[in-house]
């Protein structure tokens, strides 16, 4: 089942005040002074709810529900801005309970069939040319994913930001003509690649729009800009982003657009194993 939060709408009190009444009703002054008694004390109570701020951790569940699902297709490329030029990739993920996805690299011919499988912490690749599967572990998880400014490490780490980092509201600002907050989030944890990030997210939507990774020095490690958004059944996300790995000195970052996606929580399971890769 997908996880979409949909607003619950009381429907039929407004149906039944929408409705012409024919028949004449004599009310007395009593009942008239109470009636509209009530309904000023439910104008208040539903002002009251609509100006009642939300709470950094309501805020980062509100992400969370919004961008993470229990099943998903998408085909994304991803063009990686060198010293030397770019270089584009197409790959066309598989992911299911937030936890397990299956990539399988398009384009271009000599990245063609190199696919890759995450279950829960762990994460093979496997190179057609050389035909192996190698485990993603030690200090590999740290090497770029296919020379972007993205690391294993980054594709390992727990989706689910109110599990991993507790939050606190920095302010109330402006990004690209969109109402923002800004988020600060501290780890829970000694053992997560960021020890702190800064989001900035719209308050309408409930959507990042940049992010700023930290080390525990303070030191900025990662930037994420998103450059376009896109909605689909509902849910406001991400269509095309900016990584930069602030540590490197050359190159102008990884650029990501999502070509396609759908939510689909009805995955073959025979896809999210070790056999997938060699087929």
């Amino acid at each position: 089942m997908k996880k979409i939060i949909l607003g619950a709408l009381v429907l039929g009190a407004w149906l039944f005040a929408l409705t012409p009444i024919t028949e004449e009703i004599m009310v007395s002054p009593a009942a008239e002074n109470a009636e509209t008694s009530t309904v000023d004390v439910e104008a208040v109570e539903v002002s009251s709810l609509k100006s009642t701020p939300l709470t950094a951790a309501e805020i980062l569940q509100r992400i969370d529900d919004n961008r993470l699902s229990d099943g998903k297709i998408a085909v994304m490329s991803m063009t990686i801005h060198g010293r030397r030029g770019d270089r584009t990739i197409s790959a066309k993920v598989w992911q299911r309970n937030i936890q397990d996805s299956f990539t399988e690299y398009l384009a271009p011919a000599r990245e063609k069939g190199t696919k890759m499988l995450k279950l829960g912490d762990q994460l093979w690749t496997y190179a057609p040319d050389t035909d192996r599967t190698i485990l993603i572990s030690g200090h590999m998880l740290r090497q770029s994913v296919m020379g972007s400014d993205m690391s294993y490490e980054d594709m390992l780490e727990d989706p689910v930001l109110a599990n991993n980092y507790s939050a606190a509201i920095a302010g109330e600002e402006t990004l690209d003509d969109r109402p923002v907050w800004a988020l600060e989030l501290t780890a829970k944890k000694d053992n997560l690649a960021y020890a702190k990030r800064r989001l900035w997210v719209d308050q309408e939507r409930f959507i990042t729009l940049k992010e700023n990774l930290y080390a525990k020095s303070g030191a900025l490690l990662k930037t994420l800009d998103v450059t376009a958004v896109m909605q689909v059944d509902g849910r406001w996300l991400a269509k095309a982003m900016i990584y930069k790995d602030a540590l490197k000195k050359d190159g102008s970052g990884t650029s990501v657009v999502i070509e396609s996606l759908e939510f689909n929580d009805n995955l073959p399971e025979a896809l999210f194993s070790k056999a997938s890769l060699r087929k």
